[in-house]
């Protein structure tokens, strides 16, 4: 195996450092936490009456004993809902996951659903608001599911984009279970990304109408299976893989396939021999680990994944008891390279990129550059090799071979000795206007620096009804601000998107700078996102005014406003009534989560870890960043 990358290697190092004292006190929790016996045998004959009361006569059996060779349960805590089209598969998954532990001689019992709301419905609408702290919510419902004392490992059926990374750490909770994550996969090809696109645009500028507009839509997304863009579900898909959270191959195969039953059905197998009682016991708090959450980064960059993970996977290595930050992804994008152009930064999707040879392949060119740990733990077993492998079926017989050791469509997939961007494309925002992220890999090189005067606005609704007015027929540097998590949950702005790619279409400069997010949708304008402190917080953007000139270059990873230092140092940051975010569609409910929220560099979490706050002042203190 190639030598670890130098950077590879100085940032997990220096990652492991800084958590040395955090990751320890962690894993001391977890390995005190598995008992001597089944999770079980710890509970009175009247506790026990009630978990197995209403199970089939042959679990029953297997569940009431309690003795030192009885068999693992294992917990089925799932995202189904039939409204969602990336959930509605899982509604099979459970019955499939009993029959095949009972065939293993285990039982399995669906230990309790998580909420999973959808952004591409709330997109621009009110309950957007409360899409972020959807993953605090999922992660505590994971904790309340597992908190009975019955399981001996857990199977995780999720795939979108609060409710993975809430799954993962409700189930980081319960470090000392093992852990499985089943994914749902993605619906088949639709109409094509680019044409899409440019019916949306057709509707920004009032050429099509409302009718029009649905209608492609509805060819977009027109069956079970998620969304095919590159965007926070997909690119969740791409983490648990890389990670070794799923089986190997797992993560991109269509629902209502032969192959996607057996696969979960090997999941639940698997997940037998991985638990307590099995024979390879895989506590997931001690697999994820440093080299876990650096291979995660990894993947995210070399596949110009969400920037919705510059937050979730803060919060994630956080429940694990590492600490990193958007320094570390910034310094990892300079070494790796984007080896995949899917949309929005091309025009395929995820099928197509399966197809060209998928994360198999990636894997296999990160691991012979250098770029990914190889001797870590997976599900599947020691070391990353496994998932240079993909799945197939022999006779019905589920089977891995290897992967593509080439790329079916370079135009799609390429080898890290020609990669399309020779970095990562997300990069750190630094300057005087706080510390934020960039996506910069969808953005033309014309259009990556932009200096333009600033419009300020409050809400996103504001930026369109003034392009409707006709106002921004100009250069502009639009800034988006009170739209941090403790502003109002942090809803992404997604729909600012067509408007803004209009704009810049007709030859002005045109750039977003904003304490909100844009998901991994996030497209061909250069945005400064997640500026972090928020404006709520007093930070910088609620020093902006009109007319200010504000510099976003992208290339260098900068954005300043251009205003004389003694006239900034005398500006007091605003402060706007945010009584319309804190009440109505259930954003009343969430008063605690907006209060107690951290910034969106310590992964915009709403409760805390008792020493995760004492982590964040760390980081900012490394990093630079502001306080």
């Amino acid at each position: 195996m190639p030598a670890l990358h130098p950077v590879l290697n100085a940032v997990t190092q220096r990652i492991e450092a800084r958590s040395r004292q955090r990751r320890a006190d962690y894993l001391s929790r977890v390995r005190g936490a598995r008992g001597s016996k089944v999770e079980r045998s710890q509970l009175s004959c009247t506790n026990l009456a009630h978990a197995i009361a209403a199970a089939p006569v042959a679990a029953k059996v297997l569940l009431k004993d309690v003795s030192a060779q009885s068999r693992p349960n294992l917990a089925i805590v799932s995202a189904y809902n039939d409204m969602l089209s990336a959930h509605q598969p899982l509604g099979a998954f459970p019955p499939w996951i009993k029959e095949a532990a009972l065939a293993a001689g285990a039982t399995a019992q669906f230990a309790g659903g998580v909420p999973a709301m959808c952004d591409g419905i709330t997109q621009g609408q009110t309950g957007m608001e409360l899409s972020l702290f959807s993953r605090d919510v999922i992660a505590m419902a994971t904790a309340v599911a597992l908190s009975h004392q019955m399981f001996d490992a857990g199977l995780y059926l999720g795939v979108c984009d609060k409710i993975v990374p809430g799954l993962l750490i409700g189930a980081l909770a319960f470090g000392h279970l093992p852990g499985i994550f089943v994914p749902g996969g993605p619906m088949t090809s639709g109409m094509p990304n680019d044409e899409k696109a440019r019916i949306r645009a057709l509707y920004a500028e009032g050429k099509i109408g409302r009718a029009e507009l649905l209608e492609a839509e509805m060819q977009s997304y027109h069956s079970a299976g998620t969304c095919t863009f590159y965007g926070t579900a997909n690119s969740n898909q791409m983490l648990m893989e890389i990670m070794g959270l799923h089986l190997p191959g797992s993560a991109f195969v269509n629902p209502g396939t032969p192959l996607r039953e057996a696969l979960t059905r090997a999941a639940a197998t698997r997940a037998v021999a991985i638990s307590a009682e099995g024979p390879e016991y895989t506590p997931i708090g001690e697999l994820v680990d440093e080299r876990v959450i650096v291979n995660g980064i990894v993947g995210l960059l070399c596949t110009g994944g969400s920037t919705n993970h510059t937050l979730h996977l803060v919060a994630i290595a956080r429940a694990a008891g590492i600490d990193i930050n958007w320094t570390d992804f910034d310094d990892l994008s300079k070494a790796v390279p984007t080896l995949t152009k899917l949309y929005p930064n091309g025009q395929a999707d995820v099928n197509q990129f399966h197809a060209a040879g998928g994360m198999a392949f990636v894997i296999r060119e990160l691991l012979g550059a250098g770029l990914l740990h190889p001797d870590v733990r997976t599900v599947a077993g020691p070391g990353l090799a496994r998932y240079t492998q993909e799945p197939g079926l022999d006779d019905g017989r589920l089977v891995w071979r290897e992967g593509a050791e080439r790329s079916l469509d370079p135009a799609i997939l390429r080898p890290a000795a020609e990669p399309f961007a020779p970095d990562g494309g997300l990069k750190l925002m630094t300057g005087n206007l706080g510390r934020g992220v960039i996506k910069i890999s969808a953005v033309k090189p014309e259009h990556q620096v932009v200096t333009a005067p600033a419009i300020v606005f409050d809400d996103q609704d504001e930026l369109l009804a003034a392009f409707k007015r006709g106002e921004l027929e100009r250069d502009f540097v639009a800034v988006i601000r009170f739209q941090g998590p403790a502003a109002n949950g942090m809803p992404e702005l997604h729909k600012l998107m067509p408007t803004l790619g209009v704009l810049q279409g007709r030859g002005f400069k045109v750039a977003l700078v904003t304490d909100g997010r844009m998901s991994g949708a996030s497209g061909k304008v250069p945005s400064a996102i997640h500026m972090t402190p928020e404006a709520a917080h007093g930070g910088a953007l609620a020093k902006v005014r009109h007319g200010d000139m504000i510099t976003l270059d992208g290339r260098d990873g900068t954005v300043n406003v251009e205003v004389p230092t003694e006239v900034w140092a005398a500006r007091t940051a605003e402060r706007i009534d945010l009584s319309r975010n804190q009440t109505g569609l259930g954003r009343e409910l969430f008063a605690a989560f907006r209060q107690h929220v951290d910034g969106a560099e310590q992964g915009a979490a709403s409760f805390g870890h008792p020493d995760w706050h004492d982590a964040s002042a760390e980081s900012k203190v490394e990093t630079g960043a502001t306080a």
